[in-house]
Order: C-alpha cells, then sequence, then structure tokens
C-alpha cells in the first residue's frame, strides 16, 4: 500500500520483488465501494488508501461539486479513528460569491479543526496550505472534482498531475486521478494524491464508539447515564441535551445520526 515502509531486492532487468512489509503505525481506510447490481450480504470488505500518514487533508469545494458537509464529517472520523492531524481545506473559494461558506468555517473553527480557505485562481491560502505540509507524509481526500490536484500542481507545478472536469448533468467530478501515489516535493516532505471518492463510509467502527470521533460530544458524553450511551435514544443522553442547548450543532448531529444508521452491527474484529 502507499506509504508502506519495505524491503525489496531488484533483479537486473529493472523489476523487483518485496520480501518485506514493515509494520504500519496507521492507515486510512473505508468500506469497500459498493458495486452497481451487486447484492451483499452482512459486512462489506477493507478498502485501504495508504499507510504511515501524519496530516490528512479533507478537501472540500464552495462549488463545482457544491460544498458537502457530511462528506467531511465521514472524512473526519477516519482521520480521528486513525490518529492523524487533519485539516480542512474549502478550495474554489473564488466561486462563493454569497460568502455562504463562513458558517461552515465557523463551525469546524469552533470544534477546533484548522481550515485553510483556498484558491488556485487567486492563490488564496496557497501558502497557508504549503507550510502545514513541511517535514510530513500528507495525504489528500476528498470527491471528484474539488481540486487536489489542481492544488498541488499549483504549490508544485513539476508534479504536472492530470485535471479533471466537472460534469454538467451530474455537477460532480469525473475520475482522474486513478490510484493513490506518494511524491516527494521537498526534503522529507511526501504528498499523497489519492483518487476522487464517490462513496465514503468508515470501516470497522461500533454504534457505541462512533460518538468518540466527534470529538465536540467528549465535552458531554461523560455525562450520559450510560458508558455505551449511542447518543440516539437513550434516556438522560447529555449530548442529545447538548444539541437542545445549541451547545452541539444540530449540523453535526444530524451527521453523526446519518452515520449511525450505516454501521452494521455484525462487524467483525
Amino acid at each position: 500500500m502507499v506509504g508502506d515502509l519495505v524491503e525489496f531486492e531488484l533483479n537486473q532487468d529493472g523489476s523487483g520483488v518485496i520480501y518485506k512489509i514493515g509494520e504500519r503505525k496507521n492507515y486510512i481506510s473505508r468500506k469497500a465501494p459498493r458495486i452497481r447490481g451487486a447484492s451483499y450480504r452482512g459486512e462489506r470488505l477493507e478498502q485501504i488508501i495508504a499507510a504511515n500518514i501524519e496530516n490528512l487533508f479533507i478537501v472540500s469545494s464552495t462549488a463545482e461539486p457544491i460544498f458537502n458537509n457530511k462528506t467531511i464529517d465521514r472524512l473526519l472520523v477516519i482521520g480521528e479513528s486513525a490518529k492523524l492531524n487533519l485539516f480542512i481545506v474549502i478550495n474554489k473559494i473564488d466561486l462563493d460569491t454569497e460568502n455562504s461558506i463562513e458558517h461552515w468555517i465557523k463551525l469546524y473553527t469552533e470544534i477546533g479543526y484548522k481550515v485553510i480557505k483556498t484558491s488556485v485562481i487567486s492563490a488564496e491560502g496557497l501558502e497557508s496550505l504549503k507550510s502545514c505540509l513541511s517535514n510530513s507524509k500528507n495525504l489528500f481526500f476528498g470527491h471528484s472534482g474539488v481540486g487536489k490536484s489542481s492544488l498541488l500542481n499549483k504549490m508544485f507545478p513539476w508534479l504536472n498531475l492530470k485535471i479533471g472536469e466537472i460534469s454538467n448533468f451530474t455537477e460532480k467530478g469525473t475520475h482522474t486521478t486513478v490510484t493513490s501515489r506518494m511524491f516527494e516535493v521537498e526534503n522529507n516532505t511526501y504528498i499523497v494524491d489519492t483518487p476522487g471518492i464517490r462513496e465514503i463510509d468508515p470501516f470497522g467502527i461500533r454504534k457505541e464508539d462512533l460518538g468518540h470521533y466527534f470529538i465536540e460530544f467528549s465535552n458531554f458524553s461523560s455525562n450520559c447515564r450510560f458508558n455505551t450511551c449511542t447518543h440516539f435514544h437513550e434516556p438522560n443522553c447529555a449530548v442529545i441535551e447538548a444539541v437542545q442547548n445549541n451547545q452541539i450543532s444540530i449540523e453535526r448531529y444530524e451527521s453523526y445520526l446519518r452515520m449511525l444508521e450505516t454501521i452494521e452491527e455484525d462487524i467483525v474484529f
């Protein structure tokens, strides 16, 4: 997997054989996407995206494709469960003519996440973004078409990554990057460019644990009546009370409930 540390032997023709994969300190994964027309029984398989990553940059866009907070929340859960440093990049800020994105910037900043506004057109935020990459292995992750490759090309022009287009019919990005690739862009600074996603579900998280990865819940969950509270239907739930008192945003709580519905009961570890 991209990011793995391996030992290998080279053959005379330039090919090689990997004979040892080092222990992973972490990895990013998701449930394997559903295949159209296929039927599923039980838990879907795990798809590993990259290993031994330090920083996860969750890239969204203000438009083309439209901003999707629920995708951001799912990726935050994945990043929190892998214990990564998390950054939210809101790209194409030049398309936000009505400043509608400010609500979301305020929301995520108040929770405790670093949010970086960027534009390839105006170069806004690019220096701030680039400064966060130094001396780390960095993964860029997000929907197709949000501008991951464009941002990387602007910061490191020699990469010359292929850029996709937005479908006029679906207003979604078309897949351009087809496999995860790692580049050394500066001394001891690495970038992993990933294929754009259409579907994202965290893998291997139990219902009673999901709330641990919504970090603002931690201020209240210790006061719940049950230590296995799922913050959905249980009596005397401090998280639900915090939502009702506007101490936890309704948007984040709705994301949580939606994610809770997708978690199977029969996870096998």
